[in-house]
């Protein structure tokens, strides 16, 4: 077993460093440790314990600086030999750190502390037992927990940028920015041909260390069909600035031309916990009539971002895939709510794990959805995934414990195994409301989108799809013209004239609310309003049919190289086909009670609406729409567009949402057919 203390000191041949040190033994990378920012001298204190197989291979250990957005720069390496090291006792070692193509360089030294304990004959399976408890018991530890809670939460509006530097044969440039806190990143839209651009974008970093910490920013320059064009970097301190103030700053790029204007609020964070089953505030009758009298209506305008609290108790799971060679799997459980994420500990060598943990969660959106997700850890590399869950919050049943069936990352088949789950969600119906009407949060930087033909057939049918309903619509009422029904057309016409005949224009909102309500009737009376989305799910079937077949022949007929030459051209029309088909379906999910919560809130704002245009004449109305537009700028030069109707919009689920939603309930009988589940096994659900 190995223990140390490092501290490096990498000479002069960098100015200043974001050092890290990686350790690897027989090939394999054991360890790495944080990143210290800016100093040449660090000094990490951290210490970790490992379990070496033979003393012939060497620790070898090596150190790089930390380069955001670049390849991390090698500062040195160093071999310590395990041979030659005294049992049972602390010995401090200097590695010299050299360059094999230098050796003759000298990079600094590595300090360490280093234990070697022997694990021979009977020792051996004793230490490798004690060795699993004390890593289980760590990861249950304060320590663990620590990590994994954020102690504030940082706001980065990111306003505009001036006098960048012009990468383009035109004089001008196509700028984005890249955000990175740790293992947060976060990218910026595109702002085509300028050296000015305007963002107006906001980001949430959550902060973890007491003293702060450092934000990472890089300007890039989009590039059609190569790599994109590196324009400049600059860091925020956070240590610097302090809390509960909004910070302005305008930050000079190093290694490039030009300042970016950037708002920063450092903020305390939002009551996140972690707890065993025994101990958890919702169980209290007492804490819970505090968090329901804190989100109660008459609080519904006291701190409007505090929407709400979620907590899930992660029970256990059952029948998992064996992803080791021996049968068994090393499994912990992720729980994920928007961009906040903790984990629970690892039991190993178990299918059938007992976590019995409890999470607790701040909502600031009511439509986030709550994904866990069960992974195998794997020491030597990437933890293997197992299965995962996805539930809107607006699904929940408050308190019923529920066997859920464990899906594939894209949630459209069932993977071996179920969860048990119990969730209680408790928020303000007001601040969800007003909540709708601003912008949706960004989820942290994900894989870059690939040219996908099942994809863009997809998304090419649901535009039809849509067009084909306004050319149905359009034909039904050229009917009414040409006569072909006369009852039809007769009542068209009488309908038509009283309409004209007294239309104001407080009718328009009117007409919207008759659909809604009489969905709601259909929905009521036991008839499904939602055809459509059985058509999609069919659609999806057949893709995942056929996916890996249409893949290899396209590969045959050469199909996808030609896709990828103009790759940018194909995946802008792609998402351009989703965009259009996912707000004409989100439309009509809207009207269809897909989602009641939104559905209700249309339906108190067009009777406002109503309210209004049939009360205020039009003109005053359009000239408050006016002044307001004209001013905004003038009130606040540094607000964050936006736009309610479609902020409200990115909150329907589109169809292929609601097939992933729909087949969390299509999949209740796979429960049964692959776990010997009893009456009592299935608790209060």
């Amino acid at each position: 077993t190995l223990q140390y203390e490092q501290t490096v000191r990498p000479g002069q041949r960098f100015r200043t460093s974001d050092p890290y040190v990686k350790f690897k033994i027989a090939g394999k990378e054991v360890f790495r440790s944080k990143t210290i920012h800016k100093n040449l001298n660090p000094v990490w204190d951290e210490r970790v314990s490992l379990l070496v197989e033979t003393l012939r291979d060497p620790l070898y250990v090596k150190v790089f600086d930390y380069d955001f957005g670049l390849q991390d720069d090698f500062m040195g390496s160093a071999y310590l030999h395990l041979e030659s090291l005294e049992h049972q006792r602390t010995l401090d070692v200097t590695l010299d750190l050299k360059d094999p193509q230098y050796p003759e360089h000298n990079l600094g030294s590595l300090e360490l502390a280093v234990t070697l304990s022997p694990k021979e004959g009977d020792m051996r399976d004793a230490v490798r037992n004690l060795y699993e408890l004390s890593y289980q018991s760590m990861r249950l530890s304060d320590v663990h927990r620590k990590a994994q809670l954020w102690r504030g939460i940082v706001s980065i509006s990111l306003i505009e940028g001036r006098g960048l530097q012009p990468m383009d044969a035109n004089g001008l440039s196509d700028p984005y920015v890249k955000f990175r806190m740790g293992h947060q990143k976060y990218k910026s839209k595109t702002i085509p041909k300028t050296l000015n651009p305007q963002w107006r974008e906001q980001f949430d970093f959550h902060l973890y260390e007491e003293q702060g910490g450092y934000v990472d920013i890089t300007v890039w320059d989009k590039d059609a069909g190569k790599k994109d064009d590196f324009m400049g970097r600059c860091t925020i301190d956070l240590s610097l600035l302090s809390k509960e103030h909004t910070h302005k700053l305008d930050l000079p790029l190093e290694e490039g031309k030009g300042v970016l204007v950037l708002l920063v609020t450092l903020t305390a964070s939002a009551a996140v916990s972690i707890s065993d089953l025994s101990v958890n505030m919702l169980d209290d009758p007492h804490e819970r009539h505090q968090i329901t009298q804190r989100y109660s209506l008459w609080r519904s305008l006291h701190n409007l971002k505090d929407v709400g609290v979620v907590q899930v108790k992660v029970i256990r799971a059952e029948g998992l895939m064996a992803a080791d060679v021996t049968g068994k799997s090393d499994p912990f459980c992720v729980v994920e709510l928007s961009n906040d994420r903790l984990q629970t500990h690892t039991v190993y060598k178990n299918l059938n794990p007992e976590w019995n943990k409890v999470f607790t969660f701040n909502v600031k959106d009511i439509h986030s959805v709550l994904e866990v997700t069960v992974y195998d850890e794997d020491r030597d590399r990437s933890a293997d995934f197992l299965g995962k869950v996805a539930i809107p919050l607006l699904n929940i049943q408050n308190g019923e414990r529920k066997a859920y069936a464990l899906k594939s990352k894209e949630l459209t088949g069932p993977t071996k195994g179920v969860i048990f789950l119990e969730i209680d969600v408790i928020f303000n119906a007001v601040k969800a409301g007003l909540r709708t009407l601003i912008p949706i949060e960004q989820k942290y930087i994900e894989e870059e989108p690939r040219v996908s033909k099942q994809l863009l057939l997809r998304n090419f049918n649901r535009v039809r799809r849509c067009i084909m309903f306004l050319i149905n619509t359009g034909c039904y009422i050229n009917s009414c013209f040409e006569w072909e029904s006369p009852q039809r057309s007769i009542c068209a016409f009488v309908l038509f004239v009283i309409v004209v005949w007294n239309f104001e224009l407080y009718m328009i909102p009117l007409a919207l609310l008759l659909p809604l309500v009489w969905n709601y009737i259909l929905i009521a009376s036991g008839k499904d309003t939602r055809q459509d989305v059985v058509t999609v799910e069919d659609l999806l079937e057949d893709e995942d049919e056929d996916f890996d077949k249409d893949d290899k022949d396209s590969e045959r007929k050469g199909f996808m190289n030609k896709l990828y030459a103009i790759q940018d051209v194909c995946i802008s029309v792609q998402n351009a086909l989703d965009e259009v088909a996912s707000y004409g379906e989100r439309i009509k999910n809207t009207f269809n009670w897909t989602v009641p919560f939104l559905s209700w809130l249309a339906i108190v704002a067009l009777g406002v609406a109503t309210i209004i245009i049939y009360f205020i004449p039009l003109r005053y109305i359009v000239l408050a729409w006016g002044v307001n537009k004209f001013t905004k700028k003038l009130r606040d030069p540094y607000t964050i567009d936006n736009n309610e109707l479609l902020d409200f919009l990115s909150r329907v689920p589109s169809d292929v949402q609601v097939v992933g939603e729909l087949s969390v309930f299509h999949l209740i009988f796979y429960i049964f057919l692959t776990s010997d589940l009893s009456v009592a096994g299935l608790g209060k659900g």
